[in-house]
């Protein structure tokens, strides 16, 4: 197996670049300083095809691979992180569940305006009280078989936290995880279930103030009493954890990729500012204490990159899963923790200039710390690491 990029995905990868130096770099200074969500950006990231590249021809996608997809968020990473979320957080956490486990049914009704880019779709596990421990879900959902429709209906109540795409004017739904009965052990019941954006109850509060991120729309979720039917299950009941901890595997990779152009940026960045700027009448890049700095964002790019396309190209040719976990985790962790280092680097090398909003590597600075922490923190990659190793860790 090769990990290469084919001359078809640099050729993509490519007018991905053009597009985000286009139609972002120009206003995404703005966009973060007014915490605005481009709405219309999204819709021409559809428009592109980026939402649709995983999903069949049926719905109106590319028919395509797993690594076009991680490609396409390196690139928009590498302009702006919060706009690599949402399409990552887009597809990964709202079309390919419902790829994976919806009915026929469920697919046709929402894929076709997710995958245009029309809508947005999000995905609710994370709670106040349930974050790397997701099993100790409280939100619950129970089966009302009596109601006046004569349809069977879920009566959902709880929360949710810290859900990406959730709360957007073009928000369709939220799939969320949520206590459905009591195993014959006593453990949860776990399930997921489909709430349209809109239902009577479900409510998304206001938007977080967040250190970074400021462009991608994340919100905390309240549902009270909220009813929707019964075909809204997505996949088999009792089965949703197990569901979710599948697409998470998958979206530490796509994580991978958007440290990944977090890194390239800093390194590019940096490079061009170590050219430019002067001190003692010579560029700060003829400095080995600055150039060596740089050297360091070069190894990072280039080993976070092959950490990461070799993850997505397990799982594009069917690697056994458990293989294609642990190469996710460890992408996710080195690339997170890499991107991390790299834009303290770049802001020291930038100087007092560095610590200036006007400049992207602060926003790439503030950017960077919740790819420790979402889709599985550092602490939980280590974790899984160490199982794949056969260590009993807990």
């Amino acid at each position: 197996m090769t990990f290469a990029l084919s001359r078809e995905h640099e050729t993509f990868r490519r007018s991905v670049r053009e597009f985000a130096e286009a139609e972002i770099a120009p206003h995404v200074a703005q966009w973060d300083k007014d915490h605005h969500f481009p709405v219309d950006l999204v819709h021409k990231m559809g428009d592109l095809g980026l939402f649709g590249l995983t999903a069949p021809e049926e719905f109106g996608g590319a028919d395509g691979d797993f690594t076009s997809l991680c490609v396409a968020i390196e690139e928009l990473g590498r302009v702006d992180q919060s706009i690599g979320i949402t399409l990552e957080a887009g597809v990964g956490l709202g079309i390919l569940p419902l790829l994976a486990y919806g009915t026929q049914e469920q697919k046709e009704h929402w894929l076709p305006d997710l995958v245009a880019g029309r809508t947005l779709a999000g995905f609710g596990l994370t709670e106040p009280g349930a974050g790397s421990d997701a099993s100790a879900t409280r939100t619950r959902a129970e089966l009302d078989p009596s109601t006046g429709s004569g349809q069977a209906e879920w009566v959902v109540n709880g929360s949710k936290q810290f859900i990406t795409n959730s709360g957007s004017p073009i928000t369709s739904c939220v799939t969320v995880t949520a206590r459905t009965g009591t195993r014959e052990n006593g453990s949860p019941e776990i399930s997921a279930i489909i709430l349209p954006a809109g239902t009577p109850g479900f409510v998304a509060e206001a938007p977080y103030d967040k250190l970074g991120w400021h462009i991608s729309d994340t919100h905390p979720l309240s549902f009270t009493d909220v009813r929707v039917p019964a075909d809204s299950l997505l996949g088999e009941r009792g089965r949703g954890y197990a569901q979710f901890l599948a697409t998470l595997d998958d979206g530490r990779i796509a994580i991978a990729a958007l440290a990944v152009g977090c890194i390239q940026a800093c390194l590019d960045l940096c490079v061009q500012y170590a050219g430019e700027r002067t001190t003692f009448g010579v560029p700060i890049g003829t400095k080995q204490g600055v150039a060596f700095q740089i050297s360091d964002l070069a190894v990072m790019a280039q080993a976070g990159r092959a950490l990461t396309y070799q993850a997505a190209a397990m799982k594009d040719a069917g690697a056994p899963a458990k293989d294609v976990k642990q190469a996710a985790s460890i992408a996710k962790l080195y690339t997170s923790e890499s991107a991390v280092t790299a834009t303290r680097i770049a802001t020291q090398v930038f100087g007092g200039y560095g610590f200036m909003e006007e400049y992207p590597v602060a926003r790439f600075y503030r950017d960077a710390k919740i790819l420790e922490i979402g889709e599985g923190t550092s602490e939980v990659q280590r974790m899984l690491i160490a199982r794949g190793l056969g260590l009993p860790v807990e």
